[in-house]
């Protein structure tokens, strides 16, 4: 069984802050691991996305809802830990 998390572990965004309510599997069901920005129908959204292009894009969606870019940073930090990116 899949383990819950608090956070995407593609992005780091907290799972509760999803208007989408989380990734989708293959078969429609909801994801535990990922948000619904991240992964869709059992996928990756963005496919060949690299740790430091998801650093970027997060601390750009933060920088547009009025986030400092040294708290973007701060946020970000995190990112490589995140399951998707352990291995790489």
């Amino acid at each position: 069984m899949e383990r819950t998390h608090k956070n995407c572990q593609s992005c780091g965004m907290p799972l509760k802050r999803d208007a989408g309510g989380g990734g989708t599997n293959a078969d429609g069901s909801k994801n535990q691991m990922y948000c619904s920005h991240c992964y869709q129908q059992g996928a990756f959204t963005l496919p060949d996305m690299s740790v430091e292009g998801m650093r970027q894009r997060v601390k750009g969606k933060l920088k547009e809802m009025g986030i400092p870019g040294f708290l973007g940073g701060f946020f970000t930090k995190g990112i490589p830990a995140l399951e998707r990116w352990k291995d790489r």
